[in-house]
């Protein structure tokens, strides 16, 4: 088994890191796939009450999708690419216990959204958090639906276009981050939260996550239909591939 996603317990609590520190956590199709199985796996376990998810190192949760494996595609990789995702986000959506994000750094792209779809997010000061899409050319559909569902409309247009990354302290003063505190410290207090969690009701919390997600499933269905047919006629257009390419060629300097 790879070791770019590693698990482990703390009692009832369940942790799921993603370890591609040199790649900011990064994440490939393959990581995707060992976090839903674990996701799905802890989910069934009555010995697991409460999951922290958070990232190996000290810069970042995750810098979100490699582009070096989304350089590649066309229009209909892209539509498949989609799907991959909605199942993804699906597997986080469906969860009947609590999600906490610990997070070690930068959260960007498809990052910022799974961050967004925990429950409770912990940060430190040097966190930042945006949809940079744009800036790589690659057309954004779940990200302004979620951004949209907790921030509104006006927030969600800035963030899109613009493709900036806001601080910790902005992140905070908006809602999106729960509890700041020294970085060293993020993970002891999402455990501590974590911990809190899972003493809950289970019957309660399945029944609140459960009434949350049917709040935003006519959202999450309408983005994933857009997201097939935007990121087909992105991905045909070749922008992406053009604005990735200039992006390694200047990473490379």
């Amino acid at each position: 088994m790879s070791d770019d996603v590693l698990f482990s317990n703390h009692g009832r609590v369940a942790v799921i890191t993603l370890n591609r520190p040199e790649r900011l956590n990064a994440w490939t199709t393959p990581m995707r796939e060992a976090i839903i199985a674990a996701l799905e796996r802890f989910n069934a376990d009555d010995a697991v009450a409460a999951i922290i998810m958070t990232g190996a190192g000290d810069r970042a949760f995750s810098a979100g999708q490699d582009l070096a494996e989304a350089h590649d595609f066309d229009g209909e990789r892209a539509v498949a690419w989609v799907k991959e995702w909605q199942r993804y986000y699906a597997t986080l959506r469906g969860l009947s216990k609590p999600l906490v994000m610990a997070l070690n750094g930068t959260a960007a792209g498809s990052a910022f959204q799974v961050a967004l779809l925990g429950d409770i997010r912990v940060g430190h000061p040097g966190v930042r958090m945006g949809q940079p899409e744009i800036n790589a050319g690659i057309a954004s559909t779940t990200g302004p639906w979620i951004m949209n569902s907790m921030l509104g409309m006006s927030r969600t247009i800035e963030l899109t276009l613009t493709g900036r990354l806001m601080d910790a302290d902005e992140c905070y003063r908006i809602g999106l981050i729960h509890h700041i505190v020294e970085q060293d410290k993020v993970f002891e207090k999402a455990l501590a939260i974590a911990t809190e969690l899972a003493a809950k009701p289970p019957v309660a919390m399945r029944l609140d996550k459960q009434r949350l997600r049917e709040m935003t499933e006519p959202g999450f269905a309408d983005c994933i239909e857009a997201g097939e047919r935007i990121q087909r006629e992105a991905y045909d257009s070749g922008e992406p591939a053009r604005m990735m390419e200039a992006f390694f060629k200047k990473r490379a300097k």
